[in-house]
């Protein structure tokens, strides 16, 4: 199967495999944001897609991730562009495309793209993390509770018994995750920073912590009195290895932007943003909303789960209605305020569900990340797990 727009590139595919009897041949002309839905683009036992100007259109390249994604694993991937920046390459190496080809394009080199390209069987191709982001839209809305709470409740629902889910702290900063779980912080960025392509799997357990319960968590010591904003590659390389050995990722952000923030989020399967029910806070998470529309574009569409909610009767505050009224359709869902709960839960470091079973905070966010998960397809750009990597 050949996705191209670029009539020259099209007949070269004519001229290279419509003349051998032992191959179908099936041609798909047009923009590649088109295809990413067309019922023809699957069942090829390769699919070459041809992408103009990669570097500069980041459209492009949001729907090739969203192709990816569609085929999870079923056909191999041949990408052909114009031109490649660094980023590029990186950016489709990490999404686990077989291979790909900067034009001008010689037959043979398309051939031997597509035979090494059909070597690796499916089954055998990686599988990836489903990745859930929680974003704070002010400082203090209890944005590493519910991560670690969500991370807990997919760490029972993971199909691998052994390598369910990893919890990951990306503020390197003031992180939380450590302290609220009890555990030692052992991701040792003075060690990986400097050469981000010494992080291999072995490395990559050392540095692992471990909860008692069997979540794995990715946490760096608290430098609380330096500011430093760490090299991307260091932390997609991170990332990426991460979600190659874990069904679940929950990744715990800090609210200061940095320059690898955005790569993060576009990798992200389910993006929430997490305020408290006050006007400032509210508003907060409306212009973060806006903010990651204008940057992201077509990568995934931000959540906003309202925390510590309290509706009391004959109360002249803030109501559910006002909510929704204020944040439209990017609105999702409160959490209870449950203060006593949460504080034990850190105080022991242990999940909520071991303070009080069935309590009402473990429940509502139940609610909310399976309603996330079965939202309808299409409704949001990226469906499948992926690598973070490829964001860049």
């Amino acid at each position: 199967m050949v996705l191209t727009a670029d009539a020259e590139f099209e007949q070269l595919a004519r001229e290279t495999f419509g003349s051998a009897s032992e191959l179908e041949l099936r041609l798909l002309a047009g923009p590649l944001s088109r295809a990413v839905e067309a019922p023809e683009i699957e069942g090829g036992s390769v699919l070459i897609v041809d992408i103009e100007s990669a570097a500069q259109d980041g459209r492009a390249m949001v729907a090739l991730e969203r192709l990816i994604a569609r085929l999870n694993g079923a056909s191999p991937v041949v990408v052909v562009v114009r031109s490649i920046t660094e980023a590029v390459a990186r950016l489709l190496i990490q999404i686990r495309v077989s291979d790909f080809l900067v034009k001008p394009v010689a037959s043979i080199d398309l051939v031997r793209a597509c035979a090494k390209a059909t070597q690796t069987p499916a089954e055998k191709r990686p599988l990836e993390a489903e990745i859930y982001t929680f974003l704070p839209a002010a400082g203090g809305v209890g944005v590493t509770t519910l991560a670690i709470q969500t991370a807990m409740q997919l760490m029972k629902s993971g199909t691998r018994a052994s390598a369910a889910t990893c919890l990951v702290d990306l503020d390197f900063q003031q992180g939380a995750c450590a302290d609220y779980l009890d555990i030692e912080p052992r991701l040792d960025l003075n060690e990986i920073e400097p050469r981000p392509e010494r992080l291999d799997r072995h490395l990559l357990e050392v540095m692992l912590s471990r909860h008692a319960s069997g979540l794995s968590v990715i946490a760096a010591p608290n430098r609380p009195a330096e500011m430093r904003s760490f090299d991307p590659d260091m932390v997609t390389r991170l990332l990426d290895l991460v979600s190659t050995h874990f069904e679940y990722v929950v990744i715990d952000m800090p609210r200061t932007w940095f320059s690898w923030t955005d790569s993060v989020l576009l990798g992200t399967n389910k993006l929430y943003i997490v305020t408290e029910m006050t006007v400032p806070g509210l508003r907060h998470a409306k212009q973060l909303v806006t903010a990651i529309g204008e940057r992201l574009g077509e990568g995934p569409k931000p959540k906003v789960i309202v925390n510590r909610f309290e509706q009391r009767l004959f109360d002249t505050g803030l109501r559910r209605a006002d909510i929704e009224q204020a944040l439209g359709g990017a609105f999702i869902g409160t959490i209870p305020n449950n203060y006593r709960l949460v504080r034990e839960a850190i105080d022991r470091g242990v999940p909520l569900d071991e303070v009080k079973p069935g309590n009402n905070v473990s429940g509502a966010l139940k609610k909310l990340i399976s309603l996330s998960a079965a939202a309808p397809a299409g409704s949001e750009p990226v469906t499948q797990a992926r690598s973070l990597a490829w964001t860049r």
